[in-house]
């Protein structure tokens, strides 16, 4: 038999499935505020809205509820999981001490070509940030964070972060959504890029720490009003 050459049969990338798609969409839907907390998730509703069928959206709803963004309430079935301080606060909390002591780690490691993957990841940041393109500036501040936690060889950390993340960017939305900061979020992630990239690890981690103190508070007035 006539055997195929390997690069004949490797698929070049994975292809997008429609539970995929729902998920992005539902996904991006509630980060950005269109379906808030409490909202009943109606798969018939759901089904016309995307043109897929029950069972893709019943799939990409579990997948949700396993981020975090959607829970089950008995005979109301899924809601759009309840955004509030108690639970935002806890994350601030893991994101505090996991953030700071990657970033520490990673300024003491870091070198010339650790700096220039960091600088780049900033430099793609802040045009996300001045084209006011949420989903690129969640992705990009996503990078961002990658380049440390992989750079300082914090895998484990990470893969927290990461089953964090879509929770993360709810409250990144709405603390973006506000003029109330003291600093940007660019200007932070600056400071903690230029710590890092002058080996101070301290620096960094208060760089860090001072960035989510200032979204922290921001989400707890924003939270508390709504509660």
């Amino acid at each position: 038999m006539d055997q195929t050459p390997e690069h004949d049969l490797r698929i070049a990338h994975t292809p997008t499935t429609l539970r995929e798609l729902a998920v992005e969409r539902l996904r991006h839907a509630i980060i950005t505020g269109r379906f808030t907390g409490g909202d009943r998730l109606v798969e018939r509703t759901l089904c016309d809205q995307l043109g897929v069928s029950r069972s893709v959206v019943r799939e990409a709803i579990r997948y949700l509820e396993a981020e975090g963004l959607v829970e089950t309430l008995g005979r109301s079935g899924p809601v759009v999981a309840t955004l509030d301080w108690t639970r935002a606060r806890q994350i601030y909390d893991i994101r505090r001490l996991l953030e700071a002591d990657a970033a520490a780690a990673c300024a003491v490691i870091a070198d010339a070509a650790v700096k220039d993957r960091l600088r780049a990841a900033l430099a793609e940041l802040e045009a996300a940030f001045t084209d006011a393109a949420p989903q690129k500036l969640y992705a990009a501040t996503t990078a961002f964070y990658e380049v440390i936690f992989t750079s300082a060889g914090h895998d484990i950390a990470w893969e927290i972060v990461q089953r964090l993340n879509s929770r993360i960017s709810r409250l990144r939305a709405l603390t973006l959504a506000t003029t109330d900061r003291r600093i940007s979020g660019p200007a932070h992630m600056a400071r903690i890029c230029a710590a890092i990239c002058a080996n101070a690890p301290e620096a960094a981690a208060d760089a860090v720490r001072a960035h989510l103190r200032d979204a922290a508070d921001i989400a707890r007035h924003l939270l508390e009003d709504q509660g």
